[in-house]
């Protein structure tokens, strides 16, 4: 179950390599996600959540141009606290909707994933 942005760029690299092997890679991911897409590398169990990509990317860029501001250190660090609080929440959310998915949660028990 991958993390969206950096910690996914890298893990893909893996995926590859574990697919090259001949094991079978699933992938569960959100269904709005800002890097994680469907590939022939693996096989792809997607989820809904409760936000769109347009929120998330808007969250996104928000958080970056913050942390690149002008101005005193602890004005900035407070924005950037504020920042990250929102970017969690996309996390929180989507587990919590990949947890209440009771079918692929069905689906992830029956293939002992």
């Amino acid at each position: 179950v991958p993390v969206d942005g950096s910690h996914w760029l890298s893990m893909k690299e893996a995926l590859g390599s574990l697919r090259d092997r001949g094991h079978e890679v699933v992938v569960v991911a959100p269904e709005v996600s800002l890097h994680i897409k469907p590939s022939k590398d693996f096989v792809m169990k997607m989820y809904p959540v409760p936000y769109t990509y347009e929120e998330m990317e808007k969250e996104f860029k928000a958080f970056f141009h913050v942390a690149f501001e002008e101005g005193s250190f602890l004005t900035r660090f407070f924005k950037v606290f504020e920042g990250m609080k929102r970017i969690s929440a996309f996390g929180i959310s989507s587990c919590e909707s990949l947890l209440k998915n009771q079918e692929l949660i069905k689906y992830l028990e029956d293939s002992k994933f």
